[in-house]
């Protein structure tokens, strides 16, 4: 019987050591616990009061959308994009204002009327799966949001 309890005892001790760095491997592998969550806490998004299931499917449809998208641009545009992305990041952690830089990147990448068209499918596309994802509630919620932008966009403009 002690021989047992000892051989318990031992087998614990292994399996502790064992499984610690495991854990520590995960926790180190999901910043926040929550998949999506850094996208979620963006924008509109972190207004929304979104569940766990709504953030996971909103960044799934998010990965999915730009992965389509990339598919839609040559080798070289897909440079340049990650080229200005990564000048934007350098602006941001800068602490450099926001501009109308997806505009003019876009703008620069000189895309066909046919990749136009397709880029602007799959955006549609993608906010369609993504309202699909909200309630009416936070659907409502995100039109209010857009309103406002739209109107302090178009007040910008005529200063």
């Amino acid at each position: 019987m002690k021989g047992k309890t000892l051989l318990f005892i031992a087998a614990a001790f292994a399996l502790t050591l064992t499984a610690t760095p495991l854990v520590a491997q995960v926790q180190k592998t999901v910043p926040s616990g929550q998949a999506g969550q850094g996208f979620a806490e963006k924008g509109p998004w972190k207004k929304l009061g979104l569940t766990y299931t709504q953030k996971t499917e909103i960044q799934r449809i998010h990965h999915n959308t730009r992965a389509e998208m990339d598919k839609v641009l040559t080798t070289e545009q897909k440079e340049q994009l990650k080229a200005a992305m990564q000048e934007r990041q350098t602006q941001r952690s800068q602490g450099e204002g926001r501009g109308k830089w997806k505009k003019d990147i876009f703008t620069s990448l000189n895309l066909t009327d046919a990749q136009k068209s397709q880029i602007q499918e799959i955006r549609e596309l993608s906010r369609k799966q993504m309202e699909a994802v909200l309630t009416p509630a936070q659907r409502q919620q995100l039109q209010q949001m857009e309103q406002n932008w739209k109107s302090r966009r178009q007040q910008g403009n005529s200063n």
